[in-house]
């Protein structure tokens, strides 16, 4: 029978849990979060706005009738109508499709321009990563919202749209994603299972793909979470400013830049596309900085 028996643990001490990777413990931490998960539904149903906005209204937002121009919100057109008669719930609605295509598609530009730029600047070393930090610092010193301005104006309104606006962020804000992915790399290319591969034989093409990489790119994702708000805000004003997207595509900067005259006499046209706008923001921030706690090792 006492073969049978297990050996009870010290008094005092605790069973010992398995333990997790960096990757688990932030997944983990993340799940307990009620921000997160506030976050993520507000999301889903952005999401869904975007990819379906049938789900949410049936009427057509380029369906227009200037007798119910600037007309408050009432039952069947909830947020009201704009000057031009159109239904500012359904032009909202199908305005989450531009604004985050835009902030997804600048956030993906930008992460690629910079992770593949400060993957080869953290490798080569050198004269490489010296011209590279070099064209980084130059493009740090540009504000992106400005510099945004400055080529959208200098290339005209003609053919404004989705893919030009997110290139042209793209261009301007991978610098950051560049030096943060160069300072991990910089930490994970001297590390012992690098020198086996190197070693062993492994290609600096191999090395860098399959043991470099996959153990620099989180701070660059979390960089990522954290960005995609900061375009979404940066399309809308850009959209206000009448730089950014053009008539007759429909996003939350364009409704709100056609609003903005009107708001004395209609604030709803100005109000519901606004808010819709600041709960995003919020979200995606939220979200990102959530991502970033859970990464940060300093945190825990």
């Amino acid at each position: 029978m006492t073969d049978c028996l297990q050996a009870a643990p010290p008094a005092g001490t605790e069973p010992r849990r398995p333990s997790r990777s960096l990757t688990g413990e932030a997944l983990a931490q993340l799940g307990r979060s009620p921000l997160v998960w506030v976050a993520l539904v507000i999301l889903v149903i952005l999401v869904a706005m975007a990819v379906a906005p049938g789900l949410f209204t049936n009427v057509d937002p380029q369906r227009c009738m200037l007798l119910n121009s600037r007309k408050p919100p009432a039952y069947g057109s909830w947020f009201g109508f704009d000057i031009q008669g159109c239904d500012v719930f359904a032009r909202t609605v199908h305005g989450a499709r531009a604004s985050l295509s835009v902030a997804l598609l600048a956030t993906l530009g930008s992460s690629l321009i910079g992770g593949i730029l400060g993957l080869v600047a953290g490798l080569k070393g050198g004269v490489v990563d010296a011209v590279i930090s070099r064209v980084t610092d130059v493009v740090l010193g540009l504000p992106t919202l400005l510099g945004a301005i400055v080529i959208l104006a200098t290339l005209g309104s003609s053919g404004s749209g989705v893919l030009r606006l997110a290139l042209v962020l793209s261009l301007l804000g991978w610098a950051t994603e560049a030096r943060l992915m160069r300072a991990s790399v910089l930490q994970t290319r001297n590390a012992d299972y690098v020198d086996a591969a190197r070693a062993a034989g492994a290609s600096s093409l191999r090395i860098a793909l399959r043991h470099v990489l996959p153990n620099s790119v989180a701070p660059l994702l979390v960089l990522a979470t954290l960005s995609l708000g900061g375009y979404v805000g940066t399309e809308a004003t850009l959209s206000y400013l009448g730089l950014g997207l053009q008539p007759p595509v429909i996003s939350w900067g364009t409704a709100i830049s056609d609003a903005q005259p009107y708001l004395a006499t209609a604030p709803h046209m100005l109000l519901f596309p606004s808010l819709v706008l600041t709960v995003t923001v919020l979200a995606l921030v939220m979200l990102g900085e959530a991502v970033r706690r859970a990464f940060d090792p300093r945190s825990r």
